[in-house]
């Protein structure tokens, strides 16, 4: 396992470009919080706040309908919150909805798996039960994922997660 690092948010950022993305839809994540400022700095992506995951998960649904390519921002802990949401509208309406989930509390020394804290540890079990494939992004090798995970939502025809292991860091250049 490589040891998970702080991926600067505008190498995240330039990933999430790379990925097409139009609308980061955003419930407030502290893991994310470097990330969201520099999305919203950005003026080639629009930002939508959601004020709950199910909202987030259906007005992504929504903007895929339009024809847009949005990300869902979460934290591990509105993965759990909107299970329902994803099952109905991504499982079962067979939306390609890409979740960008922060693993907020997590042992970097440890694998998920093998955190202390049961949100982290029973993430993957959960997307596993729930049949939606996922990735983990553990340091900037790992950014192509991003773009791959889109690729995988279209072809399996429903949601796809890709976690992030460590906080965003800050932008490159910046002092932490």
């Amino acid at each position: 396992m490589p040891i998970p690092e702080r991926i600067p948010a505008d190498r995240l950022l330039d990933a999430i470009h790379g990925a097409g993305v139009e609308f980061v839809v955003a419930v407030p994540d502290t893991h994310q919080r470097t990330l969201l400022e520099a999305i919203e700095a950005d003026a080639g992506i629009q930002v939508v706040r959601a004020a709950t995951e199910d909202e987030g998960v259906a007005i992504c649904a929504g903007l895929i309908v339009a024809g847009r390519r949005p990300l869902l921002q979460i934290q591990h802990a509105g993965l759990y919150a909107c299970v329902n949401n994803l099952r109905g509208i991504g499982l079962d309406g067979a939306f390609p909805i890409v979740m960008l989930v922060g693993l907020l509390g997590r042992d970097p020394a440890r694998a998920p798996r093998e955190n202390f804290g049961s949100m982290v540890r029973l993430a993957e079990p959960l997307l596993d039960a729930l049949t939606i494939p996922y990735h983990l992004l553990e340091t900037t090798v790992d950014l192509p994922q991003l773009a791959q995970a889109y690729g995988e939502a279209e072809v399996c025809g429903g949601p796809v997660a890709v976690l992030l292991g460590e906080e965003s860091g800050p932008p490159q250049g910046v002092p932490a």
